[in-house]
């Protein structure tokens, strides 16, 4: 493809040599660079491009997309400058793997909570309908039935775009996406059409890099503003912010609630630990989930389908048939006859989420114990939000070790155990090694109790010092139920 073509959605400020030369690639990491590439320098939160220019033409990039020329040009390399090489690239990038999203139908998730498994059961379920569907998302990205390993939420333009082309030629007709803040902050999601939108709920999280909650609220509300008029926008109506979300927006609005009058409405029936019994919108349907944050990621999944022409009769035929997202309140029964539950929750709202989900079912015939942590070189301001959420719904709470990345694990526990008053205290165990603290919670528990082991759910792996150790929750558990997995 031609550099003019690549940049036909872009408007240069300078273009210096040949705009006709072939372009092979793109990326924004000099070290995957090849002959004939495009070079995109993007000033990074931790490193500006700009400064791996001369490695990227050293390894055969024949073209380079800048806001700073470098002082001095090299020979038959073409310099194009523009305004802001982060809002450019999704753009650039978009055109090079052949416009994906004007190909299949694009649904974007974003909000705190709730992404992952919104778009994941939004993916199987149109699977089930009989189409070939794609899945980008925390724990595992998909191209139809094959699975490809995800590091981040929201991958890197390049990355999107690649898995993206490739879900056009595999024949996927719908990919369910989800939208991180940063993702959408750092224009990883420019160029894209988006079919649909869908917003769960916003609290706090990821302080430390958007450093307001009004910039963390701002980032996603960028992406409903950016929705074309012929697409959808589904919004929790109710959380606060969730009119906010929309009141630009181009987009066809719908609201989901379980609490007021909706486009889509949901109630509770009955629950027990292996689901619930739900109304929807008039029909009556048993799921296997539990917790009212649970009806409202339900009620979203419903939304979205049916704002994708299916019938509300079929779509909750499938949607009780689905199973729960991997290590989302996922329950391990004890052959002594106490139960846990492995949960992602790694926010105070999450949870309180989850925490009301279990109070909902124990109905008072049972204590909870939560073991709990909070990650390393992030948001600080919520370990102690964390640790009191924890202490407010559990009879007792182990604080330990989640992924303490390059920070000391007993400083994060003493970060959350500040939040906690002498009364508080008194039911609180700190104990820095995680599956001791596990271990510690199941010795404690008695028959008809539940543990909740909060804060990392699918993930496989510690992380300390920059090195992912094997650890997984749930094979924990296993252990020492001495149950099959």
């Amino acid at each position: 493809m031609k550099l003019n073509e690549v940049l036909k959605n872009i408007q240069p400020l300078k273009v210096i040599g040949d705009a006709e030369v072939e372009v092979t690639g793109v990326n924004i990491d000099s070290r995957r660079i090849q002959n004939g590439h495009l070079f995109i320098a993007i000033k990074g939160t931790q490193v500006d491009g700009h400064k791996f220019i001369s490695k990227a033409i050293e390894l055969g990039a024949k073209s380079i997309l800048c806001e700073d020329l470098p002082k001095e040009m090299v020979e038959g390399v073409t310099y194009v400058q523009v305004e802001s090489t982060e809002d450019a690239v999704g753009k650039a990038v978009t055109i090079f793997y052949g416009d994906p999203t004007k190909k299949l139908k694009l649904v974007g998730v974003t909000g705190t909570n709730g992404k992952t498994t919104i778009a994941t059961l939004l993916y199987n379920m149109f699977r089930k309908f009989g189409h070939k569907v794609g899945l980008l998302s925390t724990v595992c990205n998909y191209i139809d039935g094959e699975a490809i390993a995800a590091d981040h939420t929201t991958p890197d333009p390049i990355e999107l775009n690649e898995l993206l082309s490739k879900m056009v030629a595999a024949g996927c007709e719908y990919t369910f996406m989800e939208c991180s803040s940063h993702a959408i902050h750092q224009k990883r999601i420019g160029g894209l059409k988006f079919a649909g939108g869908l917003f769960t709920n916003l609290t706090r999280d990821h302080l430390d890099y958007h450093k307001t909650f009004e910039n963390y609220r701002d980032a996603k509300k960028a992406f409903f503003d950016g929705l074309p008029k012929d697409a959808f926008a589904i919004t929790n109506a109710d959380d606060k912010n969730g009119m906010i979300m929309v009141q630009n927006t181009k987009a066809t609005v719908k609201t989901y609630s379980i609490r007021a009058m909706a486009d889509f409405r949901a109630r509770i029936i009955e629950c027990h630990f292996e689901g619930m019994y739900l109304d929807i919108d008039n029909h009556e349907v048993g799921v296997q989930f539990i917790g009212k944050f649970n009806v409202s990621n339900l009620l979203a999944v419903y939304g979205a389908a049916v704002m994708l022409g299916k019938k509300p009769e079929d779509i909750l035929v499938i949607l009780s048939t689905l199973n729960s997202v991997s290590g989302r309140l996922e329950p391990i029964h004890s052959p002594e006859g106490y139960t846990a539950v492995v949960d992602y929750a790694h926010t105070p709202d999450a949870l309180e989420n989850v925490l009301n989900a279990i109070h909902e079912v124990l109905n008072g015939k049972g204590n909870v114990i939560t073991v709990c942590g909070a990650g390393g070189n992030r948001d600080k301001g919520k370990r102690p939000l964390m640790a009191q959420e924890a202490v407010k719904q559990s009879d007792k709470v182990i604080i330990t070790s989640d992924n303490p990345r390059f920070e000391e694990p007993q400083d994060i526990i003493n970060d959350m155990l500040a939040g906690l008053n002498a009364t508080q205290m008194k039911k609180v165990l700190a104990i820095v090694d995680r599956k001791e603290a596990i271990r510690t919670a199941c010795m404690l528990a008695n028959k008809g109790d539940v543990i909740l082991v909060a804060g990392k759910g699918h993930e496989d792996y510690q992380e300390i010092k920059g090195i992912k150790h094997h650890f997984d929750d749930k094979e924990v558990l296993h252990d020492i139920f001495n149950v099959e997995k």
